[in-house]
């Protein structure tokens, strides 16, 4: 199976790559500065995601948009994701995207978001915002998407316990009543959906233990 990664210098891409990696799959890196990567066995794509055409990603069976938008400049979280829904129209090749938590539903009619609430950080709020705007354009298209959102507390240093827990569109929350995932599980899940497509054109979320 081949697949691709966005950002794969990232924290969350690179921990994509290496999971997908040790699964046996052929993974290119797709990746603005080549120098940055340090995982061995990728082939590498030097280019900017605005740069991307069609033909640069219809040869893979996946590709996971891991980019992560620096601060004061998070509406690139809507303006790359119509420029990727633009041209994965019409190929079979999946997008997944990586999400955040912000979007989440917290109350079963699925009317309040957890970037509603008035403890949200408004530092990540920007965040939260975009990706939520970059999520409803993917509901609106024809392409082949999933949405992948982590828990609350995203941990890029914690463990890989090997698990998760599978949630849809509301926040969830696990043992320890603690919305919590690692990279490492995330990564899991990511590569899980990957190998055995579950979400065709639908968000979910993962919660992990500590």
């Amino acid at each position: 199976m081949k697949i691709a990664v966005i950002g794969a210098t990232g924290k969350a891409g690179e921990k994509i790559v290496e999971e997908a990696l040790q699964r046996g799959l052929e993974v290119t890196a797709i990746v603005r500065d080549a120098s940055k990567l340090q995982t061995q066995g990728v082939t590498v794509i030097e280019k900017e995601i605005a740069s991307l055409q069609a033909e640069d990603v219809a040869a893979f069976d996946a590709v996971v948009n891991a980019f992560g938008a620096p601060a004061g400049a998070e509406h690139l979280h809507v303006e790359l994701g119509k420029h990727l829904i633009s041209i994965f129209a019409g190929l079979s090749t999946r997008l997944i995207v990586v999400g955040g938590a912000g979007s989440l539903y917290v109350d079963s009619e699925l009317t309040t978001r957890l970037m509603d609430t008035p403890d949200f950080p408004a530092l990540y709020l920007p965040t939260a915002q975009n990706q939520g705007r970059n999520l409803e354009d993917l509901k609106a298209s024809d392409i082949n998407w999933t949405f992948v959102s982590p828990a609350a507390f995203f941990d890029p240093e914690g463990r890989r316990s090997g698990s998760y827990t599978l949630g849809g569109e509301q926040l969830i929350v696990n043992e320890q009543q603690e919305s919590y995932i690692s990279y490492s599980d995330y990564a899991i899940a990511i590569v899980d959906e990957i190998v055995e497509p579950k979400h065709i054109k639908q968000r979910f979320s993962v919660v992990g233990s500590k």
